[in-house]
Parts: C-alpha cells; structure tokens; sequence
C-alpha cells in the first residue's frame, strides 16, 4: 500500500491553528517551568554551597529526590496522588476549582525536576570560583549575601552557561510529556491531527521541525550569552 502524502492538510482549518496552540501551549509551559527551575534552582544551588552540614544536607535531598525519580512519574504524583493526600477542601480546589489544573500541574512538576538538575549547576559553579574571591569579599566588608549576590554568583553563572544550555532545551523536550495529563501542547496537538486526517508522517514531521527550530533559537541564544559573558580561562561547556 503506497502512503498518500498531504503536507496541505498542515494549512487546512482546523489543524493549522491546533498546531499554532500547542505550539503556543509548549511556549508557555516550558518558560514559565523554566523560570521556576532558574530561580529555584538558584536559591537551592546557593544554600547547597553553603558550610552549613544540616543545609546541604536538606538541599541534597531534595536534589537527589527530584532529580532521580521520572519526571513522568512526579507529574502523575502532583497531578492524582497530591491532591488526594491534602486536606479535602485543598485537594477539591485543586481537582475542580483551580484553572486549568492540568497546565499549572505540568509547570510546577517540571519547574521543580528541573530546578533540582540547575542547582547541581550552580552549586559547581560557585565551588569553581576560585576561594580567594569569598574571602576577597568578606574582607572588604560585604555580608555573605551580598558576597553571593554581587562577587560568586554573576562569576559562576558565566561558568555554568553552557550547561544550562542544556539544561533549558531539556526543559522544552520534556513539556512533551505534559500531554500525558491532559495538556494540549504540541506532541499532543500533532497526535490530535494524526488522529483526525490520518497523516501522521505531516504531522509528525511539522512537530519535528518545530522542535528543532525552537532548540536551535535557545542554543543560539545561550551561545550568544556565552560569548558576552565568558571569563577566559574559566569555562563549563561538555
């Protein structure tokens, strides 16, 4: 049986604008995860820098715990399990009273998976900033949070750019599973599309290309920070 190619079914009402809102819905998603993975990632990174025994210690576990279970798995978690464990009132708000409980599940499931992997991150950076620059700063006067804030943090994020390159396409690779609870993002708009006109070899194929477009802007993007920011002589790219 020879396959009936249509790449027009791409453009035909309503599937170009299914493609245009999980395109959309994979955009929103995968930013606003991600602003939470940057800036709770941070945090967590900082404290697990720290000397303090019990911070690293809680810091660690919570590293360890979502990074090493599926995100898969944390996303059926928050979205079936939690709310069953809270309190009724909590949990009945959360299943029929919170807008688009699914989207909100998604994003928080992968901004935390996602902050666990970006705290490693930081936490090497600043063990990378040479010692004499925290002791630099102490002397001159500056509190610890101002030494994070204005000596080892901007000199550790120029270390670790190249990482979080990986690390923010990861995360646009990984909303896909969103759809696995109910959000309409783009592999679960092209799945829609393929269900409908049967021409899964277009569908799959724009979905594709979309990806790589969107992975090739983040990595030109970062390489561009990169450039601007690097410290020669210190660099974190694998």
């Amino acid at each position: 049986m020879n396959y009936a190619w249509n790449w027009g079914v791409l453009v035909q009402p309503p599937y170009l604008e299914w493609l245009g809102q999980g395109i959309a819905m994979t955009l929103a998603v995968s930013i606003a995860a991600g602003i939470i993975a940057l800036s709770l990632g941070t945090l967590i990174g900082i404290f697990h820098s720290s000397t303090s025994g019990a911070m690293r210690l809680v810091t660690g576990s919570y590293i360890n715990l979502f990074r090493n279970v599926p995100l898969l798995l944390q996303m059926f978690l928050w979205f079936f399990v939690v709310p069953e464990l809270l309190p009724k009132a909590a949990g009945t708000w959360l299943k029929r009273e919170l807008p688009n409980p699914e989207i909100i599940t998604a994003i928080v499931a992968l901004g935390l998976f996602t902050a666990s992997r970006i705290a490693v991150q930081v936490a090497a950076g600043i063990a990378a900033v040479p010692g004499g620059q925290s002791m630099a700063a102490r002397a001159s006067g500056l509190s610890t949070v101002q030494a994070y804030r204005l000596v080892l943090l901007p000199q550790a994020f120029r270390i670790v750019v190249p990482p979080l390159t990986s690390e923010f396409l990861t995360i646009f690779k990984n909303s896909s599973i969103a759809l696995t609870i109910g959000v309409y993002e783009l592999t679960a708009r092209t799945q829609q599309i393929q269900s409908f006109t049967y021409q899964g070899f277009e569908a799959f194929t724009a979905a594709t290309v979309v990806y790589m477009v969107i992975a090739l802007t983040v990595t030109t993007l970062m390489t561009v920070i990169e450039r601007r920011v690097a410290i020669p002589g210190q660099s974190a790219r694998v």
